[in-house]
């Protein structure tokens, strides 16, 4: 807007009065800003950089618990375990020490850095291998830190241990997509059915890693393994049992969760330490194996009952369950981060 002086037909000045501007001329077609049309996303070249991120957030947590005083209290705690367990195996001890005092680990690398046929991390030789290993329920890794530590720890454990990451097998049927490309770039063996923790370890030496998981898992894994021979060859990293006992009424452990209850005796268990940075990731976290001359004095009608768990009557299960098999049944529980599961 601008002001033109107005005069009088005798020439005299007059008020001011006020003028409204014309338009101002728009710029020309050929003068105007280019906007830069965005270029269409490929979805492999997507998915490649959101599976290199997450492995970068791998790397970076290895990279922080391989410093912290957790690491290395809880593998002084597991180390403890083993030794005892390698010993009930028969097998050499000093074969445990001479595996846990030749850890090397690599950080991840890049997924752009990997190579077609390699394994980010390395492999190892399997002749040398002690025990397999399971994990069950470790939970949506890619987005949930709690979960990515977890299995930070898992990796690290294996590397530790001189367990192939090829004879660990993971589930969890919260997985996407982008995690299981993830882990099977990791190396290990993702499960494509919901064993509903109900594996038999087959007469082999088994570490079973199942952080804050349902304890209708615990129970079915107790179950598809009651016998001295299968429970002896077993170690269970998890929720303490130890403190199912101390949270749950005794006559609701005894009805809901009967082989919990009964193994109870039947076992040792050594807790985790707890620090500050790492508590809401093992909390309530213990190792737990079966001592031969244990499980030999519980009751002869310990062992004969056999019954196949089902949890009609159970409240609270903490699990999803396998809609193949029972489509009304989708309860979902999460603690700590971590998802809890039974199909």
């Amino acid at each position: 807007v601008r002001r033109a002086p107005l005069t009088s037909e005798a020439g005299a000045a007059v008020p001011e009065s006020w003028q409204t501007a014309g338009p101002r001329k728009r710029r020309s077609a050929a003068r105007q800003p280019r906007r830069r049309e965005a270029a269409p996303r490929d979805p492999e070249a997507e998915f490649e950089a959101d599976s290199g991120v997450v492995l970068r957030r791998i790397s970076d947590a290895e990279k922080d618990l391989l410093i912290s005083d957790f690491w290395s209290s809880a593998l002084e705690t597991i180390n403890k375990c083993l030794t005892t367990h390698l010993e009930q195996l028969k097998a050499p001890v000093r074969t445990l020490s001479d595996t846990f005092g030749n850890l090397h680990l690599d950080s991840s690398p890049d997924e752009s850095d990997v190579a077609p046929d390699s394994i980010p991390g390395g492999t190892l030789d399997t002749g040398t291998c002690l025990w397999k290993c399971v994990c069950y329920g470790i939970g949506n890794f890619a987005t949930c830190i709690i979960a990515r530590n977890q299995l930070t720890f898992l990796l690290l454990l294996l590397e530790k241990c001189q367990i192939p990451r090829s004879h660990c097998w993971v589930y969890d049927p919260l997985f996407s997509q982008l995690e299981i490309d993830v882990l099977n770039t990791l190396g290990v063996t993702v499960l494509s059915e919901n064993e509903e923790g109900k594996r038999s370890i087959c007469g082999e030496a088994t570490i079973f890693y199942m952080l804050h998981c349902g304890t209708a898992l615990y129970n079915n894994l107790l179950w598809s393994n009651w016998s001295v021979d299968a429970l002896s060859k077993m170690v269970i990293i998890g929720n303490s049992f130890k403190g199912l006992e101390e949270r749950l009424l005794a006559r609701i452990l005894q009805k809901n969760y009967p082989y919990i209850a009964k193994i109870l005796k039947g076992l040792e268990e050594l807790e985790f330490p707890q620090t500050s940075q790492y508590m809401d990731m093992f909390n309530d976290t213990s190792v737990h194996w079966f001592p031969v001359q244990k499980l030999e004095q519980l009751s002869t009608d310990t062992w004969e009952f056999r019954e196949e768990p089902d949890y009609q009557d159970c409240e609270d299960l903490e699990i999803i369950r396998n809609k193949t098999e029972d489509p009304s049944a989708t309860d979902l529980n999460s603690l700590s981060g971590t998802h809890c599961w039974l199909r």
